[in-house]
């Protein structure tokens, strides 16, 4: 499983430690947008381009990521850039990492998470290279690549950081259990960096999507349920979250309160639920 207001707007080029609710500039920032092809990354770069945004966008399918930058350069008048990216090879994530810091020669503002990867708990069972890929994806690269900006961000003291992790990482569920595992570990990590990197002057927001109609889920939910969210929805939600420097987003609204009632559902009555 995986969402421009009107208001004062402080200068980007402010030095000070945003607080949550404060309201912070976009436009003409450098973002990175790591899985920039992923159905809400899609949606979200639309807003960030719309705002003049200079836009990085990395992907595995460099073919379609060129066609997205086309796209946006004809509708927005916004030229991106693109780099070719492949969670799977870690060892790589640095010079990844440097190769896009280089489109952003002022210094990257913004960095989106957006990569995953995800399959039926019953594959992974049957095939351990299943598994370990999604705990590779979903955890190991994306934390590879948030401490290397990381550590960009806390020089020039400014940034920001939107990690896309999952309510599926709230509580584990038998019916996604490793998928559970690595989103729960990324939203973990996310929730340290914030703390760790705030006093650096970068703030990091944890995005907890819940059921979204995307090529990943395609197959698996029914898009027209109200309980699933069509990604320029959820897009809207993580653009109003990273200018308002929310600390955590769920998205749609509504599963904040569906996963407070399933996290204090006892364990022993948890363990014999069909979820």
């Amino acid at each position: 499983m995986t969402a421009a207001e009107s208001g004062s707007i402080a200068p980007a080029s402010s030095s000070a430690v945003a607080s949550e609710g404060e309201r912070v500039a976009v436009v003409g920032e450098s973002v990175l947008v790591v899985g920039a092809t992923s159905g809400i990354a899609r949606a979200l770069v639309d807003r960030l381009a719309a705002r003049g945004c200079k836009l990085i966008l990395a992907a595995r399918d460099v073919d379609e990521v060129t066609r997205i930058r086309s796209d946006l350069r004809i509708r927005y008048g916004v030229d991106a850039c693109v780099e070719a990216f492949d969670a799977a090879d870690l060892d790589e994530l640095g010079h990844f990492v440097g190769r896009c810091l280089k489109h952003a020669p002022d210094g990257l503002d913004g960095l989106v998470i957006a990569h995953g990867y995800m399959c039926e708990q019953e594959e992974a069972e049957d095939d351990p290279a299943l598994a370990r890929r999604m705990l590779s994806v979903n955890l190991e690269s994306a934390a590879a690549i948030l401490l290397h900006v990381a550590e960009h961000m806390t020089a020039s003291r400014r940034g920001w950081i939107a990690g896309i992790s999952s309510v599926a990482g709230d509580r584990g569920r038998g019916s996604n259990a490793i998928y559970g595992a690595s989103k729960a570990g990324f939203t973990a990590l996310l929730s340290g960096m914030r703390a760790r990197l705030r006093p650096h002057g970068v703030h990091v927001l944890t995005i907890k999507p819940g059921f979204v109609a995307t090529p990943m889920t395609a197959g698996t939910l029914d898009p027209d349920s109200p309980m699933v969210a069509a990604p320029e929805k959820v897009a809207g939600d993580i653009d109003r979250a990273i200018r308002a420097r929310r600390a955590v987003l769920y998205t749609p609204w509504f599963w904040r309160w569906i996963m407070l009632v399933i996290r204090v559902i006892p364990e022993p009555i948890f363990s014999r639920l069909k979820l």
